[in-house]
């Protein structure tokens, strides 16, 4: 079996500008005669490998607690994209991903700088997609991403950004991108993994 391992490391990961960066501090250090290492953490939920919950756009959206762990564990679809992804974009890469496993094309995963776009987003809400996922720290544009994230998270599909598929081939995939388990959390961290 092959495992790639799609997430960022925390402390070194990128942010989306604006939002605070994770920061690291050692509360007890064995080096300096303490009996044990211990080190506490802050950072945004949306810092890094993370998923959006409906609640981050919707003030009466499901929150990451309240999802099923089935939106983001099964099998998914790894395409590869540059520029925006448009409707017919979309639908291409849906076509692909039911034709290597209808499973897959529940979880769709792009590589390379893609920008879903409003017309994108709602091919794939209209297929029912459960989860959405790319390499930048947002699905949409990031200067104006509020529109596509309202589409897809109003549909309750999950998003799953900042990954990193470089060295991963198209193809189909067991993903296992399961969140911290945040309670009334609007997104959080996860550490994405793919199996073949």
């Amino acid at each position: 079996m092959e495992i790639y391992d799609i997430s960022q490391e925390v402390f070194g990961c990128e942010v989306y500008p604006g939002d605070p960066a994770p920061c690291r501090e050692k509360l007890s250090d064995m080096g300096n005669g303490a009996l044990y290492n211990l080190t506490a953490l802050s950072m945004c939920a949306h810092n890094g490998t993370h998923v959006d919950a409906p609640y981050h756009f919707y003030n009466d959206g499901k929150t990451i607690d309240r999802i099923s762990l089935e939106s983001f564990v099964g099998w998914s679809y790894v395409a590869e994209h540059e520029g925006e992804i448009t409707g017919s974009d979309a639908a291409d890469i849906l076509n692909a991903a039911a034709a290597a496993d209808p499973r897959a094309a529940e979880r769709i995963l792009v590589r390379g700088k893609a920008v879903l776009t409003k017309e994108g987003a709602e091919v794939f809400v209209k297929a029912g997609i459960r989860l959405f996922g790319n390499e930048s720290q947002t699905v949409g544009p990031e200067k104006a991403p509020m529109e596509v994230h309202l589409i897809m998270l109003g549909a309750e599909i999950i998003l799953l950004e900042g990954i990193r598929l470089e060295k991963v081939p198209a193809g189909v995939y067991l993903l296992s991108a399961a969140p911290l388990n945040l309670g009334g959390a609007d997104g959080a961290p996860c550490r994405a993994v793919l199996l073949r």
